[in-house]
């Protein structure tokens, strides 16, 4: 069962981006290898779909959090390994001897580097195996959810061959013989070995950085549950990557599981659905959320539809565009799957009686479907009124404070259906109607 999310949602949550200030992905891009970066691009598009899987990597994520352990390799020294273990190494060992040999005199009769980048390569990968195994021996006997897997690298680094090879004094004049002799052995008889070895630096470095990233912000572990249970809670959910986000409590469920959410402009509405996005979404890659607690049931995949624009090259109007996005949600919906819906403004883009037509037809056939998380906003508030006969609709909003003539927003959720009509109290504030009287 895989994970489904389209690349829309993906912006529209803002999930993505490597070197995006303000992505999901930003606030964890704080690892030091390129292994490391390679292994979170790899769990960041991967989620997960089992409530065991992601309850696992979560409590190694948790270790490694309270341990409060500092990567202890040298970026630089695992970056010139890696490089030298992914260099071509399928000689038999006396090829590989002559191959040292010729690179050794070929450095000193014509300066020829190669030698220099084969023994830094060499040294490197010394340095590290040896920080590895006593790293790794640290956590074995640590034990907790890493313990294990930490065993099993320990274990690996303690054959024979490799304990001598660790073993070497990078500061004394290593034989050319035994330098050939190592070169063939990490190429060749040890390379998937010592390729291990490099993964486990790499889990090293994510699991390191995704506890630090939790310590440093506060944030807490989502507990998984099957995806029958049908449900999603949190207490003080905040969107991960705005400062000082204020806070609120979520509850969705079986007999409620359609939230119908309202709120002026400005009040936080977008806000608030893309931080259960991001929420969830964060959950089902075993990563931290902010919030003070929070449990969800699985889901087969997220669908939202926030900023939708118009398709020129395609010749979608607005309001068409809409209208496909909706029609993709229902054709998903009808699956059966178990999915978070979320629509922001349904249908904004025609006249007021045909999105007041639209918005509540269409929450209406998704509020059926018991299996799925449903979430709608609208500023066109009458249609709240024609849902409550819907018992597993849950109303909400976000409230406006008035002080004097300007508006004030909390973003704190209240229950029940707004009210609030700045629209033209904003547009007189702003003095439009004077400039376009002179």
């Amino acid at each position: 069962m895989n994970f489904t999310i389209d690349r829309q949602s993906l912006d529209e949550l803002n999930l993505m981006g490597k070197f995006r200030s303000g992505s999901v992905y930003f606030l964890f891009n704080k690892v030091k290898t390129r292994g490391g970066e390679q292994l979170l691009d790899q769990l960041f598009s991967t989620p997960l779909t089992d409530e065991e899987a992601i309850n696992q990597r979560v409590a190694m994520f948790r270790f490694f959090r309270q341990a409060g352990l500092e990567f202890p390799f040298d970026a630089g020294q695992v970056g010139l390994m890696r490089e030298y273990i992914d260099a071509a190494g399928s000689q038999g060992r006396v090829a590989t001897h002559l191959h040292v040999v010729l690179k050794k005199t070929l450095s000193s009769l014509a300066r020829d580097g190669q030698y220099k980048v084969l023994i830094q390569g060499l040294q490197a990968t010394i340095v590290t195996l040896k920080k590895c195994h006593a790293f790794a021996a640290m956590l074995a006997q640590m034990g907790g959810a890493y313990g294990e897997r930490a065993k099993a690298i320990q274990n690996i680094l303690e054959t024979p061959a490799l304990m001598q090879l660790i073993g070497t004094d990078i500061y004394k004049a290593i034989p050319v013989k035994t330098i050939a002799a190592y070169d063939h052995l990490l190429k060749t008889k040890a390379n998937r070995s010592i390729k291990q070895v490099l993964h486990f630096i790499a889990e090293i470095d994510v699991n390191i950085t995704v506890g630090s990233v939790a310590a440093e912000k506060g944030f807490t572990w989502a507990h998984a549950l099957p995806r029958q249970a049908n449900t999603l809670s949190a207490t003080n959910l905040k969107h991960p990557c705005i400062d000082k986000a204020i806070g609120n409590d979520l509850q969705m469920a079986v007999d409620r599981n359609v939230i119908f959410l309202t709120g002026a402009n400005m009040a936080g509405k977008s806000t608030w659905m893309k931080t259960i996005g991001i929420s969830l979404y964060l959950a089902h890659i075993g990563f931290p959320v902010a919030a003070q607690s929070m449990e969800f049931s699985i889901r087969e995949g997220i669908y939202s539809s926030i900023n939708v624009a118009d398709n020129i090259a395609l010749g979608y109007s607005h309001f068409y565009a809409e209208v496909v996005r909706v029609k993709n949600a229902a054709e998903a919906t009808s699956t059966g799957k178990y999915l978070l819906l979320m629509f922001d403004e349904l249908f904004k883009g025609t006249n007021v009686k045909d999105a007041y037509d639209g918005t509540l037809a269409v929450t209406e056939a998704f509020a059926e479907y018991r299996n799925c998380l449903f979430i709608v906003s609208t500023h066109i508030i009458e249609v709240g009124e024609a849902l409550k006969a819907k018992k597993n609709i849950r109303f909400t909003y976000m409230p406006t404070i008035m002080e004097g003539s300007v508006p004030q927003y909390t973003y704190r959720l209240q229950p029940g259906i707004t009210e609030d009509r700045q629209g033209m109290l904003i547009i007189r504030n702003e003095g439009i109607l004077e400039l376009i009287g002179h």
